[in-house]
C-alpha cells in the first residue's frame, strides 16, 4: 500500500518513532518504520558520535533528527554554563538536596555542575550543521515555531522540516513559517503537550489546513500505542503516526528495568502534566517526585533552569532505584503518555513495528468489512 510519507522520507511504513536512544532509532528504521533521534541533550560532538553510530547500524534505511532550537538552546554563546546554573535559587537547590537526603541518596551525585553533566549551551544551528553531515531524511522541531534558519537549512539540503503542535492555531503558525510536515500531538502524549485530545486535535488541524488551501501532511501523535489506533488516525486523514511512549518499554530503550516495570503496572490514570521537570507542562509518570513538589508549594522554575536543576537529581534517583533503593524507586519517573495503560510487556523495537503493521492492517480490514 503506497503512503504519502513513504515517498517523502523514504521509509516503508509511516510509523515515526521519536526516541532519545540511538538503538531504538536504528531498530525501528531497520524494521521499516522511521526512527527520529531526539538531540536536544547532546553537544555537537556527542550528536556526531550518535549519528555516526546510527549510520553504521541502520542498514541504509532512513532516519531523522529532532532538534529543539527555541527557548532551551536560545542562550547567548558568551553566557557560560556556570553562569546559567548560578541562576538557580538556593531554595530550589536546598529542596532537591532534601529529597535526596530523605531517600538516602548521596547529594554530590546530583550536582548540576558535577562531572560531565554540565548544561548544554550549544545553539541549535550547530546541531543542525552536524545533522546535515549525515544522510538524515527529516529534521523536526519539537517546541515553538520552527525558526527561519531551520527552514532555510532544510530547503538547502532538500530535507523536509517537521514541527510538533498541540493546537490548530499553532499548526497554522508553523505552516506560515514554512514547515513541510505537521506533527499534531494531543494532550495524551508524553513529554511537552497541550490540553486538546488527539481524537479532537487531528481533524481540527487537518480541516484548518484544508480550509487555508494548503496541502501539508499531518502526522498524528499522542497516546498512540498500536496499529489499530494508527489506522483510526489515518482514517481521519492523518498521513501516519508519530509515537514516543511505546518505545520506552522496549528492550533497546534508554529506560531502566525499574521504570519499565512501573510502566507495565501503570494505568492510563497514572500520568501527570507537571512543570516540575522542565519548567513547562510535560506529561510524565506520576511518582513521589511530583508529590513532594506539590506538597512543598514551591512553583517550578522557568525553562531551562528547572530542567538544569531536576535532571541531575533524577539521574541520581534512577541510579539508586536500579541499585535497589526502595525510596528512589518511588521517586523514579520519566516522560510518558496516557497510552502507558496499554503497555503489557517489554518487547524489542522491531517487534513493536511488526505488531503495528499487523494491527494497522487488521484495523483497516475491519473498517472495510463494516462499510461493506
Amino acid at each position: 500500500m503506497p503512503f504519502r510519507m513513504t515517498d517523502m522520507v523514504g521509509c516503508e511504513f509511516p510509523l515515526f518513532a521519536f526516541s532519545h536512544c540511538r538503538d531504538v532509532v536504528a531498530a525501528v528504521s531497520r524494521a521499516g518504520g522511521f526512527g527520529v533521534l531526539g538531540a536536544v541533550s547532546f553537544t555537537p560532538d556527542q550528536l556526531e558520535q550518535e549519528l555516526a553510530w546510527i549510520d553504521d547500524h541502520v542498514d541504509g534505511k532512513p532516519y531523522g533528527v529532532d532538534v529543539l532550537i527555541p527557548e532551551v538552546q536560545a542562550v547567548e554563546k558568551q553566557v557560560t554554563a556556570d553562569e546559567i546554573v548560578a541562576m538557580i535559587p538556593a531554595q530550589y537547590r536546598d529542596f532537591t538536596r532534601q529529597i535526596l537526603r530523605e531517600a538516602g541518596i548521596g547529594e554530590d551525585a546530583a550536582s548540576p555542575l558535577g562531572g560531565s553533566q554540565r548544561p548544554n549551551t550549544s545553539l541549535g544551528p550547530e546541531l543542525l550543521e552536524v545533522s546535515f553531515r549525515h544522510p538524515v531524511r527529516l529534521i523536526a522541531n519539537a517546541l515553538g515555531t520552527a525558526p527561519p534558519e531551520m527552514i532555510a537549512a532544510g530547503k538547502k539540503h532538500g530535507i523536509p522540516v517537521a514541527a510538533l503542535v498541540g493546537a490548530k492555531e499553532h499548526a497554522m503558525k508553523q505552516i506560515d513559517a514554512g514547515v513541510d510536515i505537521i506533527v499534531a500531538q494531543g494532550g495524551e502524549g508524553g513529554g511537552h503537550c497541550g490540553e486538546v485530545s488527539t481524537v479532537v486535535l487531528i481533524p481540527e488541524v487537518i480541516e484548518a489546513i484544508r480550509d487555508a488551501g494548503k496541502d501539508i501532511p499531518v502526522l498524528a501523535a499522542g497516546g498512540i500505542m498500536n496499529g489499530r489506533q494508527m489506522a483510526g488516525m489515518m482514517a481521519m486523514g492523518a498521513a501516519g503516526a508519530w509515537c514516543g511512549s511505546v518505545w520506552l518499554a522496549t528492550a533497546e530503550a534508554e529506560t531502566h528495568d525499574v521504570f519499565r516495570q512501573k510502566m507495565i503496572e501503570a494505568t492510563s490514570r497514572d500520568t501527570i502534566r507537571s512543570k516540575h521537570r522542565t519548567g513547562k507542562f510535560s506529561r510524565q509518570l506520576r511518582s513521589d517526585w511530583h508529590g513532594k513538589w506539590e506538597q512543598s508549594g514551591i512553583p517550578a522554575l522557568p525553562m531551562p533552569l528547572m530542567m538544569l536543576l531536576s535532571e541531575p537529581v533524577l539521574r541520581a534517583i534512577d541510579k539508586a532505584a536500579v541499585n535497589g533503593n526502595a525510596q528512589a524507586q518511588g521517586l523514579a519517573t520519566y516522560f510518558v503518555g496516557q497510552g502507558v495503560g496499554l503497555v503489557r510487556e517489554v518487547r524489542g523495537a522491531g517487534a513493536v513495528v511488526q505488531d503495528f503493521k499487523q494491527g494497522f492492517a487488521e484495523g483497516f480490514e475491519a473498517l472495510s468489512e463494516a462499510i461493506g
